[in-house]
């Protein structure tokens, strides 16, 4: 309808003026909106996609308010508004005409985000008139709240017409035809109010209007959508010199019942106001939980943020369960690899009821799939699972089971996903380690063609994987299975060191293989390198080809080729040696751009260093030459656990120089610009670092305790983490470093927990509360329970 006359009437309705004098009962959202957390979006970005989010339903479109055909995984379909398992609507779009002046709501002149709504505005000098746009999603709800202000700034009065038209797409997720999900026509019926559109071969429906009755409506075909519909909304309007009027909109479905759509569009339509405020307190809340205060003003923006993005990613689908989903716009649905990083950080922030869902959800879904234990990779929403499980994600499953124990202290968490950790780890060995060296054949993290002998990252989480094993049986007081398991586990930790470790790349291998697997690899990675025009690493390859042919072997044995950021994890578990692991890390800081690290070494170039700029993909989806916030915040771990936080800050700030770069308020997957706008590992790679690591909390929920032993980088003279919640207890920590004069302030909500104090070795005072001191190495250790513990250096 966007800049076009308008049409003969196909449904006339009673004529009704909206008046701006009219009575009015509902109030501007933009009320909510001004004493809350907002980032301005960038005008060069305008053209870039944005997203509104609850757990049953989100939008995603363009900043500049319109939306265009968005997405890879279902080719231009992953815009609009979903509710998984279906698709409602491709988009929709709105327009005023006043004195003949066609003014379209698709090219916004700035985007502002929320934590829990969006707001675009349109300028139209001709006619002195400007417009916000404004959306959220209500919590729990199927259904978007959309409400136009329009701004007359005029000393006349305006009228015109208002016209709201809805592409109505109802189709399935992605693998739709898997669970006999068949895409029928859509059809419209006009009820007086609202149009009502159902998908004729399903019982899918779209509800969308406002709270006026229109002048008149229209109904045409969807042009982006074969078997969509698109209507219209057409309204006269009067508009008082400098004046301020409200047009309110409500889109809701269901993909089981009218009934059901006819319920959401009714509670979001008559309780906006209050479902907002609601929503706006709730988050509130969620920043308040794990809150950072530190000297880095951008970074500690991005911390809180991030707790934003992780509720974005909630998706709930009644009929399979809740999860967070890995990625928007394209990856909503739930993978086992993602939530294992994720969850880890979930849990730092204080996001338990969500943390559990999702490995319900997981455990029980790859129970009944595969029934031995091993993790699925991807399941779309619904219910159809796309990868059964790569190798890594079984044992990844194993250690976030006992990170998330050592959180929650529930006894009756762990004897419940303890079977699923026994199944796998021995799935893991008997089904995948063909020649008996405890090191599982299969693909890892890195998809790349060929890649799935012995890998690195495959052996590492292996490997932590059976010392947590070993933990959580003695947890459940089986010594024998623990001292099975940790015996592995230690022989493990040696054979990483002594058969993955290569003295001439300083480096882990990528992978233990035959020379024919390698040769193979090294010539598909030689047109990878020449084709990105890569040099240094052409020349490599073919020095390493050349070495392997001039001195062959006919066992397999270990091969730095791709320079992936997975040889980082030995270090990111703690497996590595000191002096290995200061050399390796030395090493990957040459696979680095300002963003971070580089996913497959070889695609840097000496630029690399030096590049700001956006990420520009190829036209067909692709990581080739990318730099993620995954290898990235695994570097920060990898560098923390060897004493170097400045190391590991260096690698945060990478990554926060991409807060807001593209969209106001999130982290690309992919630094700076591409890929999924809002990503669920990120959490992994900032909290982790941070809460873990930084402030150095180790929680021991399970014996009432928590144990805290800092390591800060030196920029942070002072530094502060509240209400961190694990267990039945909340713990908050203030520290100061200045000039050497070291104070540390924790306090507990629950009195009864044991709290531990580890700090270098120095001559300390406790300024409040009560502790036993000893020492041990070169550190004091302070241990008491109470509301507060104070502890000061000695003056």
């Amino acid at each position: 309808m966007q800049g076009t006359p308008l049409r003969p009437i196909l449904l006339l309705t009673s004529i009704f003026l909206i008046a701006a004098c009219s009575k009015q009962t509902v109030q501007p959202i933009s009320r909510l909106l001004q004493d809350s957390d907002s980032i301005q979006g960038k005008l060069s970005y305008l053209e870039s996609p944005f997203v509104t989010a609850g757990d049953r339903i989100y939008m995603v479109g363009h900043q500049d308010g319109s939306f265009p055909p968005l997405g890879w995984h279902i080719k231009g379909e992953m815009g609009g508004i979903w509710d998984h398992p279906i698709k409602l609507m491709d988009g929709f779009d709105a327009e005023m005409i006043i004195n003949g002046h066609v003014m379209p709501f698709n090219k916004a002149s700035e985007f502002v985000n929320y934590p829990f709504a969006n707001k675009h505005r349109f300028e139209f000098d001709e006619e002195d008139i400007s417009v916000e746009r404004i959306q959220f999603v209500p919590d729990g709800k199927q259904g978007v709240f959309v409400q136009y202000v329009i701004h007359n700034n005029s000393k006349e009065t305006k009228t015109g017409k208002f016209q709201f038209n809805g592409q109505t797409d109802l189709r399935p997720t992605w693998l739709g035809e898997r669970t006999n999900m068949i895409d029928g026509k859509d059809e419209a019926t006009f009820d007086g109010k609202k149009w009502v559109v159902k998908d004729v071969s399903n019982p899918w429906f779209s509800i969308f209007g406002s709270e006026q009755t229109p002048d008149l409506t229209l109904t045409h075909e969807n042009p982006n959508a074969a078997n969509g519909v698109s209507n219209t909304l057409i309204y006269e309007i009067e508009l008082p010199a400098e004046s301020n009027f409200i047009l309110n909109f409500t889109i809701a479905g269901s993909y089981t019942s009218l009934e059901d759509a006819k319920k959401n569009y009714t509670s979001i339509q008559n309780n906006f106001y209050s479902l907002a405020q609601e929503k706006k307190e709730r988050y509130s809340e969620l920043a308040s939980k794990t809150k950072l205060t530190i000297p880095d003003k951008d970074l500690e923006q991005a911390f809180t943020w991030l707790k934003y993005n992780c509720d974005w990613l909630v998706r709930t689908i009644p009929e399979i369960g809740t999860g967070i989903g890995a990625g928007l716009p394209d990856y909503p649905w739930w993978f086992g690899v993602d939530s294992e990083y994720a969850l880890k950080g979930y849990m730092a922030i204080g996001r338990e009821d969500i943390v559990e869902k999702t490995i319900q959800l997981l455990d029980s879904v790859s129970m009944v799939l595969n029934g031995n234990g091993r993790i699925l990779h991807e399941m779309s929403t619904n219910g159809a699972v796309f990868n059964e499980g790569n190798i890594n994600e079984t044992p990844q499953f194993a250690s976030l089971i006992w990170e998330i124990y050592s959180w929650n202290g529930d006894k009756e968490f762990l004897k419940r996903y303890f079977p699923t950790v026994q199944k796998g780890l021995d799935w893991l060995l008997a089904e995948n380690d063909g020649n008996q060296n405890l090191f599982p054949d299969g693909f890892g993290m890195m998809e790349i063609h060929g890649l799935n002998s012995e890998m690195i990252d495959v052996a590492s989480y292996t490997q932590k994987a059976f010392a947590d094993a070993a933990q959580m049986a003695s947890e459940l007081e089986q010594p024998e299975l623990a001292k099975k398991y940790q015996a592995l586990a230690d022989t493990l930790k040696q054979k990483i060191n002594d058969e993955f470790w290569s003295d001439p790349f300083g480096s882990y291998a990528d992978f233990i293989g035959t020379d024919e697997q390698a040769i193979h690899l090294i010539e598909n990675a030689i047109i990878r390198a020449d084709t990105l025009n890569k040099p240094w690493a052409v020349k490599e390859l073919q020095a390493t080809k050349q070495q392997i042919l001039d001195h062959p072997s006919n066992q397999p044995r270990p091969f730095v080729l791709y320079h992936n950021w997975v040889v980082n994890t030995p270090m990111e578990m703690g497996i590595a040696d000191s002096s290995k692991a200061f050399t390796a890390l030395d090493n990957a800081k040459k696979f680095t751009n300002p963003f971070g690290m580089f996913v497959t070494g070889i695609d840097r170039d000496e630029s690399a260093g030096k590049d700001m700029g956006s990420f520009k993909g190829s036209k067909v989806f692709s990581y080739t030459g990318a730099v993620m916030t995954l290898p990235t915040g695994v570097q920060a771990v990898a560098e923390n656990n060897y004493g170097r936080p400045d190391e590991a800050l260096d690698y945060l700030k990478r990554m926060t120089r991409t807060f807001s770069y593209a969209i106001p308020g999130s982290i690309y997957e992919v630094s700076p610009d591409y890929g999924m706008v809002t990503q669920a590992w990120n959490i992994y790679a900032f909290a982790f670092p941070i809460v873990r690591q930084f402030f150095g909390i180790q929680p021991m929920a399970q014996h009432k305790t928590v144990k805290i032993k800092p390591q800060m980088p030196s920029s942070w003279g002072h530094a502060s983490l509240e209400n961190v919640k694990i267990g039945d207890n909340e713990i908050s920590i203030w520290y100061e470093n200045k000039d050497g004069n070291l104070q540390m302030k924790v306090e507990q909500t629950n009195p009864n927990w044991s709290v531990i104090v580890e700090l270098p070795q120095d001559d300390y005072q406790i300024v409040q509360g009560e502790a036993q001191i000893t020492s041990s190495g070169n550190r004091t250790i302070f241990t008491g329970k109470g509301t507060s513990l104070e502890i000061s250096k000695k003056q």
